[in-house]
């Protein structure tokens, strides 16, 4: 998605691109572990927005970044979906029955800790009284849509995380900054709802070792 303005979108229009959406669904590729995450919309007074959950520092994979609500999946779950909604009610306490599902993304994989992630969309209702299972989320970051569409917002760099510098899309918000497979759900999302469809490009991961690139 180019730094250009974007459109105003309103929960009803988000909704209607995402029912109509067919995304390719590619097989699990070897060596990768199915994961689901949820991207949760909220209709806050001051507008649509986004929540996300900070990562705390000791879990074993992504710690300490700012991530949707998900998970692996397990062997009782029925399907992808289910793992979303399962890992959100695990992790910040929205039970799946108070969710609108709208729709789905392509899955795209994190090849750092080797998930085959599929994201799926919906609206959580307002007000909602979190329950945060603080073993897995530090706090929540509950960001207006109309911030993450704001071209200041988004960047293109390169981003350094712990001994790694990753090519990645980042959106900030005061002191946080989303970027790597989170920021590449929003901007497939935006570009969706932008242009009728999710952009064909990936991000490379730099590895700083070797110098070589990979898909992130």
């Amino acid at each position: 998605m180019s730094k250009g303005s974007l459109p105003k979108f309103s929960a009803e229009k988000i909704q209607e691109v995402l029912s109509r959406y067919r995304p390719e669904v590619k097989p699990v590729e070897d060596g990768l572990r199915r994961a689901s995450v949820f991207v949760p919309f909220y209709p806050t007074p001051d507008g649509l927005s986004i929540i996300f959950t900070k990562r705390p520092d000791h879990l074993p994979s992504h710690s300490g970044q700012i991530s949707f609500p998900g998970g692996g999946r397990e062997a009782d779950d029925r399907n992808n979906l289910v793992t979303a909604l399962r890992e959100t009610y695990e992790e910040i306490g929205v039970k799946p029955e108070d969710v609108e599902v709208w729709g789905r993304l392509r899955p795209e994989r994190t090849p750092s800790s080797n998930y085959f992630i599929s994201p799926f969309i919906g609206l959580v209702p307002y007000p909602y009284e979190f329950q945060v299972n603080f073993n897995e989320v530090e706090r929540l970051i509950i960001v207006p849509l109309n911030h993450l569409l704001d071209p200041q917002t988004l960047d293109a760099r390169l981003y350094r995380w712990q001994d790694q510098t990753y090519h990645t899309p980042t959106y900030t918000f005061g002191q946080d900054v989303i970027w790597g497979l989170t920021a590449r759900i929003l901007n497939n999302l935006f570009c969706l709802l932008d242009k009728g469809r999710e952009p064909e490009e990936s991000y490379p991961l730099v590895l700083p070792q070797s110098g070589k690139t990979a898909s992130r």
